[in-house]
């Protein structure tokens, strides 16, 4: 990555700046820009415009540093994690995604409570059955 007036960029974004200003140079056609960032040619044509506009700025995305409009709030995080640690503290998470919302009214994917879980450090309890000798 590298930093540009405040702003940060991927490494993709810095070959799209070094291709943009390739295209403004005159060095190379929007055929071949477009060819060479795997876009079409109305998208780069597009992209030079806002490159034009706003500068580097334009060539990373609109939410970057957002929170995703689909994510967990971290109170609810906690309430499952405290949850997981009390009253279903021996449920594995696809026992205890389905009393979350039988009995709490939290209504998470099986998939998203374990990631909630794991990044907490709790791992879903596996009880085997002994090893039968023969």
């Amino acid at each position: 990555m590298s930093v540009m007036g405040g702003l940060t960029l991927t490494q993709k974004e810095q070959a799209r700046l070094q291709t943009l200003n390739l295209v403004l140079e005159k060095q190379m056609g929007v055929g071949e820009a477009a060819y060479l960032l795997g876009l079409s040619e109305r998208h780069t044509w597009r992209i030079l415009a806002a490159y034009r506009k706003d500068g580097a700025a334009a060539l990373s995305h609109g939410n970057r540093g957002r929170q995703s409009a689909h994510a967990i709030p971290e109170e609810l995080r906690q309430r499952v994690v405290m949850l997981a640690r009390t009253r279903y503290a021996d449920f594995n998470h696809t026992h205890m995604t389905e009393m979350l919302k039988e009995r709490d009214g939290i209504t998470l994917a099986r998939s998203t409570v374990r990631q909630i879980l794991v990044n907490a450090g709790l791992a879903s309890p596996r009880h085997r059955r002994p090893l039968a000798i023969a």
